[in-house]
């Protein structure tokens, strides 16, 4: 199964989910009882911030991808050929080394999308998911904005 097919068929399965507790929670509410109510709107609270959460990875998945095909037209997506443990992690001490390299790129050049999309990849190579994804949101951020490279 993808990547994407597996993101679409648990997409789908929460928001079978959240539906199903939505439903949950009006029928609650319809009870009419200061506890059924209660308890209604506690069980809505759960779909909605399902929701919210699934709309704002998805808005993420999908610009990061943006972000990928673009730069693999240009030809500056980095190729996956970092050596591997053998359980398929790739080795800590080259991801290290790697990240290196890319942090001083993104230094020297802070405004440019590629270079802190490919700082993004280092941390995720290095296991530093959070800073990861800061980095892929930092890019983002400067390609919506239509910052180009210094020259």
């Amino acid at each position: 199964m993808g990547g994407r097919t597996g993101y679409a068929l648990l997409s789908l399965a929460l928001l079978v989910y959240l539906g199903l507790a939505g439903h949950r929670g009006v029928v609650l509410i319809a009870q009419g009882s200061w506890v059924t109510v209660s308890f209604g709107m506690a069980v809505l609270v759960l779909p909605l911030l399902g929701a919210w959460f699934l709309w704002r990875s998805t808005r993420f998945v999908r610009a990061a991808h943006r972000l990928a095909r673009e730069l693999e037209a240009e030809g500056g997506l980095p190729e996956d050929d970092l050596p591997r443990t053998p359980s398929g992690r790739v080795d800590r001490d080259a991801a290290d080394a790697l990240f290196a390299r890319r942090r001083a790129e993104t230094e020297a050049a802070p405004d440019d999308w590629r270079n802190w999309f490919r700082l993004a990849l280092a941390y995720y190579d290095a296991r530093d998911t959070p800073r990861a994804r800061k980095a892929m949101q930092h890019a983002i951020s400067l390609h919506r904005a239509g910052a180009r490279p210094a020259r």
